[in-house]
């Protein structure tokens, strides 16, 4: 960071800067031993050596008039870039205008009708811009843990390591299942009724553990556990990583009665087989549409899920099927596990429709 140049770092929204990039920062700075440089305060990062500064915004939140209060700045970059309005680009562009300022955006992308991708990757991009594709191939601290997640997308889900690993575009975004979900941060409802469900992997498949609550017609997730290989040993471990999952019930795939054994043996008294039933794939999954769901973004698998998980789509004429497709679907069926209570008293609920008795008159 310049000591003299004054950066704003800019999302959509930005509800919290308790999951923000901010702690990131703050984490490389103490990673590199600079700490005596920077003054980390609540809502800002200052230079003690200069007046640069870094304070964190969400788009969303300005109107053409209070954005100006941003017009000093000597850099905005724009994260997760992906997601921005064209609103939000259409007033943030011309207010940037210090002598020699810049602004930067990060994203993953998605479509390529995204208003960032239609303004930077298309055939004509404003003038002066450089855009810089960067892969995991560029990161030099890429883990064996990811890597091991990355190839196991490419083995099972080429569509999907594209987008994840490879920064291409979603594929037929028209069979998408869902849409009713957005990435959002959100601090967990202290008095919140927490409903878990967990699906077990086979050899290299993943297992995973998903954490959500109600609220209303909202459906929150805020946590997540996901190992691809998991032993059954190590279950219990890799469980642990959800709060407090070791006092809730937890509904798990029935399929594997020993695994469930297995963790009321090893600290996990309240796990429970689902119930399934015939078509209770479908039912669930439109079920699960019926919620306006918020995922928290600690919780990366269930957000790459919900974007992926799609309808068959007929290779001879390119319609979309009314046909589940059987990949991207492991964190969905947890959700699925995790609510297939909920469903059923929502379903035995439902107002019966009775015959009325009628009387013909001659």
């Amino acid at each position: 960071m310049d000591p003299s140049k004054s950066i704003v770092c800019l999302r959509e929204v930005q509800a919290s800067l308790k999951y923000s990039v901010k702690r990131l920062v703050e984490n490389k700075i103490e990673a590199m031993g600079v700490g005596s440089y920077f003054e980390c305060q609540d809502t800002q990062i200052k230079c003690r050596n200069g007046p640069g500064l870094l304070i964190f915004s969400g788009l969303q939140n300005h109107t053409s008039e209070s954005i100006k209060s941003l017009e000093d700045f000597d850099i905005a970059w724009a994260e997760e870039a992906q997601s921005l309005s064209q609103r939000s680009i259409d007033i943030l562009r011309p207010t940037i205008r210090k002598p020699n300022s810049e602004l930067w955006f990060t994203w993953n992308p998605y479509l390529p009708t995204d208003p960032i991708d239609v303004l930077l990757r298309s055939a004509e991009p404003p003038p002066q811009s450089t855009v810089i594709e960067v892969n995991w191939q560029s990161n030099p601290w890429f883990t064996d843990v990811l890597r091991d997640e990355m190839e196991y997308d490419r083995g099972r889900d080429l569509d999907k390591y594209g987008h994840i690993w490879e920064g291409g575009y979603v594929k037929n975004s028209e069979a998408r299942v869902f849409s009713n979900w957005r990435i959002e941060e959100f601090e967990t409802d202290p008095t919140a009724m927490f409903r878990l469900g967990a699906d077990f992997g086979f050899a290299k498949d993943p297992t995973a553990l998903v954490r959500c609550y109600i609220v209303g017609r909202t459906l929150y997730i805020d946590q997540e556990a996901y190992g691809v290989g998991t032993e059954i040993i190590d279950l219990p471990e890799l469980f642990m990583n959800v709060d407090q999952s070791e006092k809730w019930p937890i509904v798990c795939d029935s399929s594997r009665p020993e695994t469930i054994s297995h963790l009321r043996k090893h600290g996990f008294p309240k796990v429970m087989s689902s119930i399934k039933g015939a078509g209770s794939v479908v039912e669930g999954v439109e079920f699960l549409k019926t919620y306006d769901i918020v995922v928290h973004p600690r919780c990366r698998h269930v957000a790459a899920e919900l974007l992926l998980y799609s309808y068959k789509v007929d290779p001879l004429t390119g319609n979309v099927l009314a046909i589940l497709a059987d990949k991207d679907n492991h964190v969905i069926d947890a959700l699925r596990y995790a609510l297939e209570g909920t469903r059923r008293v929502s379903v035995n609920k439902a107002p019966q429709v009775r015959p009325m008795a009628t009387a013909n008159r001659w």
